[in-house]
């Protein structure tokens, strides 16, 4: 189930929702119980190999069958969530190298949801209860947690968030059920810092410092007749490592015409190299233009476990 993007809710509303604090790390359905754990991402790939620190969950729940649902994070120093940490971690899938970045980048899995328990699917259960039976199984260990979450107390929550350096909250109406797959208003997500999901598109070659690797990424988002537009191109944030990275992974994607289905700016189509729409990256920026471009992106890292088809405007 996914959060629309919003506010807050209007104070009279206040006490109908409970708040979570919001995460800046990635989405991780859990299932644990019947001897072989997983953990599923959004675009159902077992990443588990990645966080062989997590495995240890199996022998924490007993003989309990559970399907979980929450955020893994890496934390910085300070205790708070790195994205940037936790990229060194998405995309291993050997077992040797994650077993050794977990044992210096260790990650942590926070969980928010029980959809499945012992036989019982408690999806039609309203938030209240299932946060009840959650918190019950009182899943506390060395790299998991449950965090609280606040009945009512929207804006405070929304202030214990911003003082933590963390993206937010999520308001989620007491009431509600848990409705797989769909993106529902029964869930808000209020965001401190403005983060957007794009595909990309091309690259433009780099000069100077960076003559041998790229200059900025071309990115897209899809619309509703599964074209791509175009919203701009983002050319800082990147470490010399991401940019050697993301040059090998966008070489075999090349192609000789543009994916995108919008107009772009001649100065930004000027000498790009097209690649196939497959990679999803996620960017930080300052606000939307009048023309649908992101103003000042900053590239915060690629999200593997994303496809292409459910990037959605934020």
């Amino acid at each position: 189930m996914l959060a629309v993007p919003g506010q807050l809710p209007y104070a009279r509303r206040d006490r109908e929702y409970g708040y979570e604090l919001k995460w800046d790390g990635v989405r991780t359905v859990g299932y644990f119980g019947a001897g072989r754990p997983r953990l599923m991402s959004r675009n159902d790939r077992n990443v588990l190999v990645s966080y062989p620190e997590l495995t240890e969950l199996e022998t924490a729940v007993g003989r309990q069958r559970l399907v979980l649902d929450g955020e893994i994070v890496a934390l910085d120093p300070a205790g708070r969530p790195s994205f940037g940490q936790l990229q060194q971690r998405m995309h291993v899938a050997d077992p040797k190298q994650a077993a050794r970045l977990a044992a210096s980048r260790p990650v942590n899995y926070l969980f928010f949801d029980l959809l499945f328990m012992d036989g019982r699917d408690l999806t039609g259960l309203s938030y209240t209860a299932r946060r009840e039976l959650l918190e019950a199984l009182e899943l506390r260990g060395p790299r998991w947690d449950t965090p609280p979450h606040f009945e009512g107390g929207g804006s405070d929550a929304l202030e214990v968030s911003r003082a933590q350096g963390l993206e937010g909250v999520v308001a989620k109406r007491l009431d509600s059920v848990y409705q797989p797959g769909r993106r529902s208003p029964d869930w808000i997500k209020v965001k401190i810092f403005r983060n957007q999901e794009v595909v990309i598109g091309g690259w433009k070659p780099g000069q100077g410092g960076r003559s041998r690797t790229f200059g900025s990424l071309l990115m897209g988002i899809p619309d509703r007749e599964g074209g791509l537009d175009y919203v701009g191109h983002v050319g800082t944030g990147f470490t010399e490592h991401v940019l050697a990275d993301l040059l090998a992974r966008l070489r075999p994607l090349e192609q000789p015409d543009s994916p995108f289905t919008s107009q772009i700016p001649a100065k930004d189509a000027k000498d790009a190299r097209w690649v196939r729409p497959e990679l999803v990256g996620e960017v930080r920026y300052g606000e939307w233009t009048p023309d649908g471009r992101l103003r000042h992106p900053s590239w915060r890292g690629l999200r593997p476990d994303k496809d292409p088809g459910a990037v959605v405007r934020e």
